[in-house]
């Protein structure tokens, strides 16, 4: 708990730890930073109060605070925060049906509503959410802002073609009225801000590091004052009050109007934290900055609270004026302080001349900047992309131009953690078979080519990427059922996990149900390259015990241990037509004639076996057994035991041979498989002294029991076959 209040105290503490780091040969590039963001701030704050139908000294007022709040609490040294356009418009959809434009309840619900925005972005920081952000697709803040900039460029056509016609954040609503009241254009007016848009346009091309949007505004105001066109019924701004951000406590205890602005305020908290981030992230990547995302959570909470209580409105981050603060060669958050005082010399100083600003001056500057919202690029990459994200973008840009604003966003962030659950709910599960090389893992089935290449028909090899959570379970477990449903003679699986990074008990049951599924078929599960966190918890829920320890695999050498160990080799030589595996390019295969199949070797009563010690014993004793090596050949000359026979198991299938029925007579293999359908298939034809050696050769070797090398082959039937005679 202790530990607890300290962090939170920290981020209350980021103004000291800013300015006790802060370094004096900053200070130059910080001034002059802030004094080109200020240039640019100013008729932006200005527009943005337009686009919100508020008075235009709200928009100072929450760029002076803004400025200077979100820059000592925030961590980015770059963001700049302000009033937005995205922002602004949102306040407005959202108090339209709740207060006349224009009355005190408007305004006062406009600094209620800040307040809450801060609320929850600085409780969501003190909490530590600063990682739900990651949560929203950049699709939604791609087709909101489009969305956005088209409602802003429909809103303001009314103020560039002088129509008195009320705000509507409907975007239906608003081209209707417009078409109706088409007729009714000022001429004069529309003349202005054509001229004011035209101006705009050149001083870019021709100077494109000038202040356009200011210098349109001073020669669109000074045309108002010299020609006197606010007497010919151009609307202006008007006065702005010369004075410092004067404090005004919004209703905090109107419980009605709370729950009014409540869902909204929420909205706009999401939606403004997801591009303060992205912007201070995409800045951070180009200088190394490592970002704190809930002090930035905290900075931005404190930003909104300052404004709603001293005559401002809802603000953001600023992707146009944080880039202008990068490329001014900003240095640190004190560069954003400056630009905040900047712009209240600018309100002290130059605030009457204000009163000549025509409105559709700003409107051309909105329209300009409604135009560059809309990301005609990063639209384009998104759509020729994932049909999630696409999908995800077209329909946040019509709820935005559909539906009220909050509504919108809270669809699109819904849409994106529906897609996200989605995409995690299905894991990619796929068959891997080595490479040509035998060095990498590759997919059964080429997805490009749909080429498929042949899988061993005894082990399926499955590699599932993505966590094994609750909801990813169920789709897991039925690939893996179908998948052994088409390939029923593979009764072994190797599931390769080094993907998987998150398991829970849902994970746990559904390894527990195929283990099940395929025990009862005779065969078993294997797992390789678990991760360790993975591991632990397979440990501490029982099932590593229950799999077993030998059933977790060492990617090294998994596959030969699958081989050597697991596979029936019987299957491999006689039926299997393939080399999949590194290890089968060497082994002897034959072809066992049509009317003879090893499936049919199956023992119908238990088989005697004979431990490789005692077996060692009885053939130092009096009466020895006979001792038959069902391999090939060619594994036989390998080492064998000393008395023991080469009778390939082939030769028994095919009844070539005959044993006597008087002696004891042990079979013997790699690791006891092909010696026990040897001793079934010699069941069936009534021999009952038949045994096999307990573990194969294996076990013999790990004995240390004597082996022996044949030089020459012991055959001599013209058909690779035993001489049972020599």
């Amino acid at each position: 708990m202790l530990d607890g209040l300290q962090r939170t105290a920290g981020y209350f503490l980021q103004p000291m730890r800013l300015l006790r780091s802060y370094h004096r040969a900053d200070l130059g590039a910080d001034v002059v930073a802030g004094l080109t963001v200020a240039v640019v701030l100013i008729p932006q704050a200005i527009a943005y109060a337009l686009i919100a139908e508020l008075p235009a000294q709200t928009g100072l007022y929450t760029a002076i605070l803004a400025a200077i709040v979100g820059a000592l609490w925030g961590s980015s040294r770059h963001l700049h925060t302000g009033p937005t356009n995205a922002a602004s418009l949102l306040v407005l959809s959202i108090l339209l049906p709740i207060a006349a434009v224009g009355s005190p309840s408007y305004v006062a619900a406009a600094g209620l509503m800040a307040v809450m925005v801060g609320i929850f972005r600085l409780l969501m920081g003190l909490f530590g959410l600063g990682m739900l952000v990651n949560f929203v697709s950049d699709s939604v803040i791609v087709g909101f802002t489009a969305g956005a900039g088209v409602l802003i460029a429909a809103g303001q056509l009314r103020n560039l073609l002088g129509l008195a016609i009320p705000s509507n954040p409907e975007l239906v609503a608003t081209l209707q009225a417009v078409a109706v009241n088409l007729p009714q254009t000022h001429l004069p007016t529309l003349a202005l801000g054509l001229a004011t848009l035209a101006l705009i346009l050149l001083v870019r091309r021709v100077r494109p590091r000038w202040p356009s949007p200011l210098l349109a505004m001073i020669a669109a105001g000074a045309a108002v004052a010299v020609l006197g066109l606010d007497q010919q019924g151009v609307s202006v701004i008007g006065q702005i009050p010369r004075s410092l951000p004067p404090f005004h406590l919004p209703p905090l205890l109107d419980i009605e109007l709370i729950g009014q602005l409540s869902t909204g305020a929420l909205a706009v908290s999401v939606i403004g934290l997801i591009e303060a981030m992205s912007i201070a992230r995409s800045i951070a990547s180009q200088t190394g900055q490592r970002l704190n995302s809930n002090q930035e959570f905290v900075g931005q909470g404190l930003a909104n609270i300052a404004c709603g209580l001293f005559s401002g409105f809802t603000c953001s981050g600023s992707f146009t004026r944080s880039a202008v603060n990068f490329e001014a060669g900003a240095r640190s958050g004190v560069a954003s302080v400056f630009s905040g005082l900047f712009v209240l010399v600018a309100t002290l100083l130059l605030a009457p001349l204000a009163a000549y600003v025509p409105r559709t001056a700003l409107a051309a500057v909105l329209l300009i900047t409604a135009y560059n919202m809309v990301d005609r690029r990063e639209m384009a990459r998104i759509w020729r992309g994932a049909r999630g994200d696409s999908m995800i973008m077209v329909v946040t840009i019509l709820a935005t131009l559909l539906l009220p604003l909050q509504f919108a966003v809270l669809i699109g962030v819904l849409m994106s953690l529906a897609y996200y659950i989605w995409r995690t709910s299905l894991p990619r599960v796929y068959s891997v078979v080595p490479d040509e090389n035998f060095r990498h893992m590759t997919r059964q089935e080429d997805p490009a080519t749909g080429k498929v290449r042949p899988a061993c028909p005894q082990l399926g090899i499955v590699e599932i990427v993505g966590d094994l959570y609750f909801g990813a379970t169920h789709n897991v477990e039925e690939t893996l059922l179908a998948h052994q449903k088409r390939h029923p003679g593979q009764h072994y699986l190797m599931l390769r996990m080094q993907s998987v990074t998150q398991i829970d008990i849902s994970g746990i049951h559904m390894l527990e149900s195929t283990v099940k599924a395929y025990r009862e078929r005779g065969g078993d599960v294997y797992i390789m390259r678990v991760q360790d966190t993975v591991l632990d918890f397979m440990r501490s829920t029982g099932f590593y015990d229950l799999l077993g320890a030998d059933h977790f695999l060492k990617e090294d050498d998994a596959l030969s241990h699958m081989f050597y160990r697991v596979l029936d080799p019987t299957v491999c030589i006689y039926e299997c037509e393939v080399r999949v595996f590194k290890e089968c390019q060497n082994l002897p295969k034959q072809h066992l004639p049509p009317e003879l199949t090893v499936h049919t070797a199956v023992p119908t009563r238990p088989v005697p076996t004979v431990k490789p010690e005692a077996l060692w014993a009885q053939l130092h004793a009096a009466n020895p057994p006979l001792v038959y090596d069902v391999r090939e050949p060619r594994e036989y000359q390998r080492a064998h035991i000393p008395e023991a026979q080469s009778l390939p198991l082939l030769q028994i299938l095919s009844n070539a041979v005959e044993l006597p029925r008087d002696r004891p007579v042990v079979l013997a293999c790699r690791t006891g498989r092909r010696s026990l359908r040897a001793a079934a298939v010699l069941q069936q034809r009534g021999h009952n002294n038949v045994a096999i050696l307990d573990g194969g050769m294996v076990a013999w070797e790990a004995a240390g029991l004597l082996e022996a090398v044949a030089v020459t082959p012991v055959w001599s039937d013209g058909r690779g076959g035993p001489s049972l005679g020599e």
